[in-house]
């Protein structure tokens, strides 16, 4: 899931950022405020985080705009937390409202929530390669007819293969993505997972859907 933040604040850009990687999102920033609404619709997001207040620009008057041409969910982030603004955001096609200062966990519930709702409406979020589908919404893969669950750490290491399907990605890029890059990670612990993870495949009659680029890294 794709998720834009739109920040003029670079400290809070960066948190958010650093936040929603960790949760396992592909976060996309905008930080030019010029053209928003052309910039939201070319970069295809599954969930726009708006500022209410940007250099020069409106949030509620780019979300009205934007919802003339997508539905993309949206929500606001503001330090304003009147009821009328809120009621306001609302009413312009918002989805939700969170209030600067925000906990992060609160924030990610209601991403969460909201994306849940979208996935609701269009069914559940899948994405497939070479005929294996993830499942977003369910941590779970699916092959010829057969399923198997994944677990938080496999989950989230098979999602990046998604994302970046057809490259060579290199092991540390996968570690830093994975774990925090500031606390030691054994290299070894990226082997286990990834053994873990071919075996699930496999079971489900996929061999060498990862390929193993030796001294490089991993590609699907």
């Amino acid at each position: 899931m794709k998720i834009l933040i739109i920040e003029d604040e670079k400290n809070v850009r960066n948190e958010l950022r650093q936040l929603l990687e960790h949760a396992f999102y592909e976060v996309s920033v905008i930080e030019t405020f010029e053209q928003v609404t052309a910039q939201i619709t070319a970069c295809v997001p599954d969930l726009v985080l708006l500022d209410l207040n940007l250099p020069g620009q409106d949030g509620q008057v780019i979300c009205r705009e934007l919802r003339q041409v997508s539905t993309v969910p949206v929500i606001f982030l503001t330090s304003d937390n009147n009821v009328l603004t809120e009621l306001d955001c609302i009413l312009m096609g918002g989805d939700d409202f969170i209030t600067k200062p925000y906990t992060p966990s609160l924030l990610l519930a209601r991403i969460q929530a909201v994306l849940k709702r979208t996935i609701q409406k269009n069914e559940s979020f899948e994405l497939t390669h070479k005929e294996l589908t993830l499942n977003i919404s369910t941590y779970k893969v699916h092959f010829n007819g057969i399923e198997a669950e994944l677990t938080k750490t496999e989950f989230k290491l098979l999602h990046y293969l998604f994302q970046r399907k057809e490259e060579v990605i290199p092991r540390m890029d996968i570690i830093v993505y994975l774990w925090d890059n500031d606390v030691f990670i054994d290299d070894n612990a990226l082997s286990v997972n990834m053994t873990r993870l071919r075996n699930k495949l496999e079971n489900l009659g996929l061999t060498d859907f990862i390929q193993t680029k030796r001294g490089v890294g991993y590609k699907i």
